[in-house]
C-alpha cells in the first residue's frame, strides 16, 4: 500500500493526507451519540481503512499523487515553472491531436500547441465559458477517451449550469489536492470531522444511503445537512458538534454563518475545534470575525468550483489563497482574454490532468484579484496567491415558518435540469419566491412541475413559487450574475 514521506521539517501543516471535501450525499442526523470507543473505531478506520481502500480496493492511485503534490509546495518558483509548463504543454500537444473542437477552435484563432514556449504564452490561446461547453461538448471529448470518461453536472453558483466530463486520474488528482489544502489547517488523517454540507435532494434508496453512511465513516467524517435548517433546530446543530467534539468543522460559509449567530445569541459553543473550514461562498471580514468567536477556532477559507474541486486554500497566514499551480494554470483575464498581471480580472482555468475532456482557458464565472503581486508567502510554499474573489454571493433564504434556506440549495437544484441554462431566485416577500429561468422553453415544461415540486418542499406550504421563463437575467454592475437575492429589506427600507 502506498505510504507517505513526510516532507521536510519546515512543512507547517499538510505533512499528512487531509481529508477530501467532497459533497456528501446522505441526510438526517446521526442516530447515537459515538462515545469514546466509537470514535478510536472512526479515527483507526479513517487513517487505516480508507487508505486500503482507495489504494488496494479501488486501485487509486491518490495518496501517490498527495505524495507529488506536498513535495510540489516546498519546490522553488522556478521548479514550479518548469513543471507547469511541461505539463502545459503535454495538455495542448494532446488537445490538438486528439480533441477536435480544439484543433478547429485554435486554427480560427491562428494559433498552435507548437507555439507554446513559455507558460505565459498561454494567453494567446482563446478562452471558452460555460455557453461554448454546452454548445460543442460532444467534440471537446478526446477521441482516446471516448466511452472511458466519468460525467458530473454543476448547478453552478453564478447560476449557468452544465454537464462535463473527466478522466478518473483527474478525480484522483483533484482529491489530492483538496486533502493537501486541507491539511493546512491542521486536519490529518483520522482526526474527527464534521460537515456541515448540502445532501441529495432527490429520494435516495435504502441502500444507497447504507452505502454513503460506511463511506463517511470510512472517510472519518460525520455530516449534518445544511438543508434541513430551520430556526428551531439549530441547537441540534450545536449538539452534534459538542457530541461529535470533530478536530475541524467544515461547511458552506452561509450555513455556519447563520450557526454561528445562533450560537452568540445563545449559551454558546462547547466544544471548540482546531479549525473551521469554510467553502463554497465568499467570506466577509465580520463573518469570519464572527465564526471565530462563535467557534473559538481560526478560519480557512478555501476557493473552488465543481468543475476543478480545489483552485486555492489559505495556508496559517491568511494572507490569499494559495493556488493549486502544480495542478492548475490559474490566470486573471480581461474581456478580450488577454491575462492581467495586476489588478482584478476573470478567472481563467486550464486544469493540466483532465486528457478526457480537457478545460484550456475556462471563464469559471468569477472575478478575483492578485494578492501581494505574487508575493512568495511567508509559510515558505512557493505555490502563488490569489487574492479577493468576487461574485460568489448567494444570500440566504427563510420561509414563514422559520426554514433556513442556503444559497447553495438552488445550484445543488438545478443541475439535475438539463433545460436550464441560467436560473436566478429572487425572494420578494417573507412568502414569495420568483424564480426566473433561461433555456430550451419548447423542452423544459416538463421540468417545471418536478421542480416547482422540489422548491416547495424544500421552503414549505406557505412559500408561494413563482417560475417564470426569460430571455435573459441581468448583470450586476461588476459584470456578475446573483443567483440568490433577498429583496425583502432592502423593499421595506
Amino acid at each position: 500500500m502506498t505510504t507517505f514521506r513526510h516532507h521536510r521539517d519546515r512543512a507547517q501543516g499538510g505533512l499528512r493526507p487531509a481529508m477530501l471535501q467532497c459533497a456528501p450525499k446522505a441526510s438526517g442526523w446521526p442516530r447515537h451519540d459515538p462515545g469514546k470507543q466509537n470514535q478510536m473505531i472512526s479515527s483507526w478506520m479513517a487513517r487505516r481503512a480508507y487508505p486500503f481502500y482507495e489504494t488496494r480496493l479501488r486501485g487509486r492511485r491518490t495518496f501517490e499523487h498527495l505524495a507529488e503534490y506536498e513535495a510540489n509546495q516546498w519546490i522553488s518558483a522556478d521548479e514550479l515553472h518548469a513543471l507547469q509548463l511541461a505539463k502545459l504543454q503535454a495538455l495542448l500537444s494532446h488537445c490538438e491531436a486528439q480533441v477536435p473542437f480544439y484543433r478547429r477552435h485554435w486554427a480560427a484563432a491562428g494559433v498552435s500547441a507548437r507555439d507554446l514556449r513559455e507558460v505565459g504564452d498561454l494567453r494567446h490561446f482563446p478562452t471558452i465559458d460555460k455557453q461554448i461547453i454546452r454548445a460543442h461538448r460532444d467534440e471537446m471529448v478526446a477521441a482516446s477517451w471516448r466511452g472511458r470518461t466519468l460525467s458530473k453536472s454543476t448547478g453552478g453558483s453564478t447560476g449557468q449550469p452544465f454537464s462535463f466530463e473527466y478522466t478518473r486520474e483527474s478525480y484522483e488528482r483533484r482529491m489530492a489536492v483538496m486533502m493537501r489544502g486541507y491539511a493546512w489547517a491542521g486536519w490529518r488523517q483520522g482526526d474527527r470531522r464534521l460537515d456541515v454540507w448540502g445532501t441529495e435532494i432527490a429520494p435516495v434508496s435504502a441502500l444507497r444511503q447504507a452505502k454513503m453512511r460506511l463511506h463517511d465513516a470510512v472517510l472519518g467524517r460525520r455530516v449534518v445537512s445544511c438543508f434541513d435548517m430551520t430556526q428551531d433546530n439549530l441547537e441540534r446543530y450545536r449538539r452534534e458538534i459538542d457530541r461529535h467534539r470533530p478536530k475541524v468543522v467544515v461547511g458552506y460559509t452561509s450555513a455556519l454563518v447563520e450557526l454561528a449567530r445562533w450560537i452568540e445569541r445563545n449559551d454558546g459553543a462547547r466544544w471548540a475545534p482546531q479549525a473551521v473550514i469554510t467553502a463554497a461562498e465568499m467570506l466577509s471580514s465580520e463573518q469570519r470575525a464572527l465564526l471565530e468567536r462563535s467557534f473559538r477556532a481560526p478560519v480557512f477559507h478555501t476557493y473552488g468550483c465543481r468543475e476543478f474541486m480545489l483552485i486555492g486554500a489559505e495556508c496559517d497566514r491568511h494572507d490569499g489563497y494559495h493556488l493549486s499551480a502544480d495542478h492548475l494554470v490559474v490566470e486573471l483575464t480581461d474581456d478580450a482574454g488577454r491575462t492581467l498581471d495586476d489588478g482584478t480580472g476573470q478567472v481563467t482555468v486550464t486544469d493540466l490532468h483532465n486528457f478526457g475532456m480537457p478545460f484550456v482557458r475556462y471563464l469559471n464565472g468569477d472575478l478575483a484579484s492578485r494578492s501581494s503581486a505574487h508575493a512568495r508567502c511567508a509559510c515558505g510554499r512557493c505555490l502563488p496567491l490569489l487574492g479577493a474573489v468576487e461574485g460568489r454571493r448567494l444570500d440566504v433564504l427563510t420561509s414563514p415558518d422559520g426554514r433556513i434556506i442556503p444559497g447553495e440549495f438552488f445550484p445543488h437544484l438545478m443541475k439535475d435540469f438539463s433545460s436550464i441554462e441560467a436560473f436566478q431566485v429572487r425572494q420578494t416577500r417573507e412568502d414569495r419566491l420568483r424564480v426566473l429561468l433561461v433555456g430550451q422553453r419548447e423542452h423544459g415544461e416538463a421540468d417545471l412541475a418536478r421542480l416547482r415540486e422540489r422548491v416547495a418542499h424544500q421552503t414549505g406550504p406557505a412559500m408561494a413559487i413563482e417560475v417564470e421563463w426569460v430571455d435573459t437575467i441581468p448583470l450586476t454592475p461588476s459584470g456578475k450574475r446573483r443567483v440568490t437575492i433577498r429583496e425583502i429589506e432592502a423593499a421595506s427600507a
